[in-house]
């Protein structure tokens, strides 16, 4: 996938405090990328730097092939970024503040009218423009703040904590709506402290713990462990079969097999990848009469690998 977002050892400073150390890492063209770790990770750093609301002290960023600081114009219109916390003007009506945005980008009225309208129904709040922002729920407020983003039909979006504070439906519904976004060929960069709620939205992660890249890849490499040397796979067979499990007990790379002795016929492997092939258990339990009911991964939960990544502790 073509490359949109790219940073190259990415530094930044405050005072005695580094906020970033070293920051490395690609974000692809129409992706949802999650952007995962603690408070204090350096994750409103990042964000603030890719917007150009923030110059990088040391290292490269690039969006859309053009560097943000010589380019930050071009890179602006391009945008849309949303804070953890953005200032709403609350005696507005919901029209008026999309409205009042969309002027400050450049567009008449006639085209505001139609743009707003189309955000308004993506978000699900043309039925309450003419209300108040004061009278709107955290979730509606949120969902009027994505509007105000997407007014000047940016290509990509950075988007920080948007379902903080937000109650399980509505953080279901604003994630149904970013992948209608994805759909539509925006691409999405989204910024949370919890890894779980992005689980099923993202297809690649960026794990970021005290300033530094902890894991970046496809969100099915962090919970498959594809990166540790040895494996763990549940083999089910259709009965007690202990020739067959002696067999794989002994094959070359096999470091353990649970139960030692079959007392059932559900069987925990450990193994090293780059030593023992899937395909020869299999071939080695049919060869010694074993019927295979089922044979998969064992992934971790998201939250195990995210906590095994991670440092304890609270962050300076």
């Amino acid at each position: 996938m073509e490359p949109l977002i790219q940073i190259e050892n990415l530094r930044h400073i405050y005072k005695t405090h580094a906020a970033l150390s070293g920051v490395s890492f690609t974000v692809h063209r129409q992706s949802i990328h999650g952007f995962v770790g603690p408070n204090g990770a350096g994750k409103t750093t990042t964000l603030k730097i890719l917007s150009t609301l923030l110059q990088p002290q040391s290292g490269s960023v690039s969006v859309f092939g053009q560097d943000i600081v010589r380019n930050r114009k071009q890179v602006r219109r391009k945008i849309g970024f949303m804070p953890d916390h953005f200032s709403m003007y609350r005696q507005m009506t919901v029209f008026e503040y999309v409205d009042f945005f969309g002027a400050a980008y450049g567009l008449v009225q006639a085209e505001r009218d139609k743009v707003i309208a189309d955000v308004l129904a993506l978000t699900d709040m043309d039925g309450r423009k003419n209300d108040l922002i004061s009278g709107l729920s955290r979730g509606m407020q949120q969902r009027v703040s994505l509007a105000r983003v997407l007014v000047h039909d940016p290509d990509l979006l950075l988007l920080d904590e948007p379902a903080s504070g937000l109650d399980p439906r509505a953080r279901i519904e604003l994630m149904e709506i970013l992948e209608e976004l994805r759909r539509l060929g925006k691409t999405i960069f989204i910024s949370s402290h919890i890894l779980s709620e992005l689980a099923t939205l993202c297809d690649h992660v960026t794990i970021l713990d005290r300033g530094k890249v902890k894991y970046t890849g496809s969100m099915s490499g962090l919970i498959s462990n594809e990166q540790s040397e040895v494996a763990t796979y549940t083999l089910i067979l259709a009965a007690e079969h202990p020739e067959a499990a002696s067999a794989i007990a002994q094959l070359p790379g096999m470091t353990r097999i649970s139960p030692p002795l079959p007392t059932s016929p559900r069987y925990t492997l450990n193994f090293e990848r780059g030593k023992l092939p899937v395909n020869t258990i299999l071939q080695t339990a049919l060869g010694n009469g074993a019927q295979i009911v089922g044979f998969h991964e064992e992934f971790k939960h998201l939250n195990q690998a995210f906590m095994d990544l991670t440092e304890p502790g609270v962050r300076p």
